[in-house]
């Protein structure tokens, strides 16, 4: 599967982690393999596609510079590089891209930058805007301000997010393995490279494996988070060597990689951005007979509710469980979860009754809810 024709595609996504664009040893910027990667991306520019950075390494190269050699950082101390290593690395992209007279742009994005729907939808409009003036967007993950319970924690979900935020063709996740392999190729000698992923089973997450040593902080496991994102959104997305000279082109020659393949229908902007929320605040648990109904169209009414876990607002994202704890969707809520306890299991003319206000006959309108193919929905509440 050549390259799924990137010179083709519209826009593309390219995520760097720190491992590729910092060497470890000296905390130094790979100077020969970022001037080869941007010649890559001038020759697809040439050829009408529109670049998006999704760039790590601020950490990475302000570590050295603060003695902060050992693996395990505080989140204090994190945050505190982050400040330094930010403005070192939108100054080597800037440099990089400005000996060619390229413009770039420093973008940076909390979780709930891509959780809240009008900061998501302002996120958005600032990008396009940006490549409409033919810009670079170098996109990191705003490490400064986020914490350990609201961040995305690798830029690997970040650059899915982004990919599905502006309708991406391609997302091209650059690593220090050339794909996904039915085990753990470095271990496991009869390990398979797996060239084609059509769809997302359980089998192929099974395949996920923990997060490396080092200065990155993704693994198989948040790769393939990301690639369920990237192509439930009409996304094809790729797992691909990139710590050889012009990575880019040696893809566009046949590199080895492992391509996932994008839904055929993708979900209109609002769907995308709800199926993929990372943070969601609760999780709703429904019968059979509900479950049916939500795989047939319909929307979720109190009558299917078995239970509610977590606390959330009206508007928020959640879960949607079936009884055995399997997730069979995302959806927008539109009570408030100590509402929604109250109501469990009820008529929808029993609503207004209960609750002493006049509240919608449904918990989750089907325009606000996607449903998760049967195949896909591996995880599980437990």
């Amino acid at each position: 599967m050549k390259n799924l024709h990137l010179n083709q595609a519209r826009r593309i996504v390219i995520k760097i982690g720190s491992a590729l664009l910092i060497d470890g040893k000296n905390a130094c910027v790979r100077q020969s393999w970022l001037e080869s990667l941007i010649e890559d991306i001038i020759h697809l520019r040439q050829q009408n596609c529109q670049i998006l950075i999704v760039s790590s390494g601020a950490i990475a190269l302000a570590r050295y510079k603060l003695k902060l050699n050992r693996y395990k950082l505080r989140l204090d101390e994190k945050q505190a590089a982050a400040a330094i290593g930010q403005i070192k690395l939108a100054q080597t992209w800037h440099e990089a891209f400005a000996a060619h007279k390229i413009t770039t742009a420093q973008i940076l994005l909390t979780l709930d930058d891509t959780e809240t729907r009008l900061q998501y939808s302002n996120a958005r409009s600032a990008i396009e805007t940006l490549l409409k003036l033919n810009c670079i967007p170098i996109i990191n993950e705003n490490d400064t301000v986020a914490t350990s319970e609201i961040r995305f924690g690798d830029n690997d979900r970040l650059a899915a997010r982004v990919a599905e935020m502006v309708k991406a063709d391609r997302l091209i996740l650059f690593s220090d393995i050339d794909g996904l392999y039915t085990a753990d190729p470095k271990t496991n000698p009869s390990a398979k490279h797996l060239a084609s992923i059509p769809e997302l089973t359980p089998q192929i997450y099974a395949m996920g494996g923990k997060a490396p040593t080092g200065y990155s902080s993704g693994g198989m496991a948040t790769k393939l988070a990301a690639a369920k994102i990237a192509t439930t959104a009409g996304c094809a997305m790729a797992i691909a060597y990139g710590k050889l000279l012009h990575p880019l082109k040696a893809l566009q020659e046949g590199a080895r990689c492992s391509w996932f393949l994008p839904n055929r229908k993708p979900y209109p902007a609002r769907k995308r951005w709800i199926a993929g929320s990372i943070s969601t605040k609760g999780t709703i648990f429904i019968d059979n007979g509900a479950e049916k109904a939500l795989k047939n169209g319909k929307s979720l009414l109190p009558a299917g509710i078995i239970k509610v876990e977590g606390h959330f607002q009206r508007g928020d994202i959640i879960k949607i469980a079936n009884k055995n704890g399997k997730i069979v969707g995302n959806g927008i809520s539109a009570y408030d979860s100590s509402e929604i306890t109250q109501i469990i299991g009820l008529q929808t003319d029993k609503i207004n009754s209960q609750l002493g206000w006049d509240g919608p006959n449904e918990v989750i309108h089907h325009d606000d809810m996607v449903i998760v193919p049967p195949l896909t929905a591996a995880a599980s509440v437990k």
